[in-house]
């Protein structure tokens, strides 16, 4: 039965797209419907562990700081050996490690295996995007990261809800769930998907890496975009690091913020296929201006809430960001990045969306304890329309036909 439901599925969204795409897409929609402890990290160490928000916030961003490490290495290690061998590890290892999170106590250690963490849940990211580069030719690309979007957020929609139920009676079991949905998506990957690297780079493995980053940076554009990317990851990751310390001052409970929170999956499973479908006729950057002052708008709006319908609203008004961003941006890396590069140019661009992991938590949660709230809320208004002149501005510098509208 769920066999032919995914046959379904894959038969109304694009059925040109090749089956170890799906295969990719059915591993990434488990692991996000178990994707349970990072939403509920810092409730967990602040409730459970006794630590403050600010050192709390320190713990994920320590995973930040991981998965910015992971996206360069991974990406590197995808193009030089395969996008298979990175995809294990990443699986395999990384349930281990999940578990011993949910076991330690002492502070030092509870750091080093976030940081661990963030290494090994992240891996696989720049694998991925390249690997559906890879599979899906050009015209077909904005579809592809579109649905493989989709299917996140739909295993993100249910995920909080499940959570906060398995939060309130034990913390430990969202550890346990989280490793096994990994684990399911590594036997995934071992038994049904094969490498996709083109076989005429192999020569990437013999290629000095110096040599391959003076290349890289021979694309500026790449470079500046990946900066815009950090500042909207930074504004982005206070909905799991700083809203859910917000919602609990305001006497909302873990549950209510599982709701709250939920509706920013239910909007990206209603919304990113048409999305997907209709972006290639978008111009690109001019669409992302409009994302980040939806992003900037919905954290603003946050400043003005206290019940879990105000808190509701203001998700949905930044997930409409956050749905155009994540259909457009990978297509640019993918359309910009030369097939022996394909790996690191994702990487790069995962890098500073893992670097927000870091940058998020760390200036949300300085901010919310030593200025305020209403501070916090502001700044990630201020910082949202700053960001969306940014990318009106790179506009103006793209003359390629593929980044100004289709593929």
């Amino acid at each position: 039965m769920p066999s032919l439901k995914i046959s379904s599925i894959r038969a109304r969204l694009a059925s040109d797209l090749p089956s170890t795409y799906w295969l990719l897409w059915l591993g990434t929609l488990i692991n996000r419907l178990g994707g349970f402890v990072i939403p509920f990290l810092t409730l967990y160490l602040t409730s459970q562990r006794g630590i403050p928000v600010s050192q709390a916030a320190l713990m994920v961003s320590l995973f930040g700081a991981g998965s910015f490490t992971a996206s360069l290495a991974g990406g590197e290690v995808s193009d030089r050996l395969g996008r298979r061998p990175v995809l294990l590890i990443s699986f395999l290892v990384a349930p281990v490690n999940m578990v011993a999170l949910g076991l330690a106590r002492s502070l030092p250690l509870i750091a080093s295996l976030c940081l661990l963490q963030g290494f090994l849940t992240d891996l696989y990211r720049p694998a991925v995007g390249a690997a559906i580069a890879d599979l899906v030719p050009p015209e077909g690309r904005t579809r592809a990261y579109g649905y493989n979007y989709w299917a996140i957020n739909l295993g993100a929609a249910f995920a909080p809800v499940i959570a906060g139920q398995l939060a309130h009676w034990s913390y430990l079991t969202l550890f346990l769930g989280d490793a096994l949905t990994t684990f399911i998506f590594g036997l995934i990957v071992l038994g049904g998907i094969r490498e996709t690297r083109p076989v005429e780079d192999d020569a990437v493995a013999r290629e000095v890496g110096g040599r391959r980053l003076a290349r890289l940076g021979g694309e500026p554009l790449l470079l500046i975009f990946s900066g815009l990317t950090l500042l909207f990851g930074t504004i982005y990751m206070q909905g799991v690091v700083t809203l859910p310390v917000d919602m609990s001052a305001h006497g909302l409970s873990p549950e209510q913020y599982g709701l709250a929170i939920a509706a920013n999956g239910a909007l990206v499973v209603l919304l990113s296929i048409p999305v997907s479908r209709a972006a290639a006729g978008w111009p690109r950057f001019r669409a992302l201006a409009v994302a980040a002052l939806l992003l900037g708008l919905g954290y603003g709006m946050t400043a003005l809430s206290s019940s879990l319908w105000q808190y509701a609203l203001t998700v949905a008004v930044w997930t409409l960001g956050e749905i155009v961003g994540a259909t457009v941006a990978p297509t640019i890396v993918a359309d910009l990045s030369p097939p022996d590069l394909r790996g690191l140019y994702q990487g790069v661009f995962g890098a500073a969306f893992g670097l927000s992991l870091f940058t998020g938590p760390v200036l949300g949660g300085w901010v919310y304890q030593h200025l305020g709230p209403s501070a916090l809320w502001g700044g990630c208004f201020a910082l949202g329309v700053l960001l969306s002149l940014g990318y009106l501005a790179l506009s103006s510098f793209t003359s390629r036909p593929a980044w100004r509208s289709t593929d």
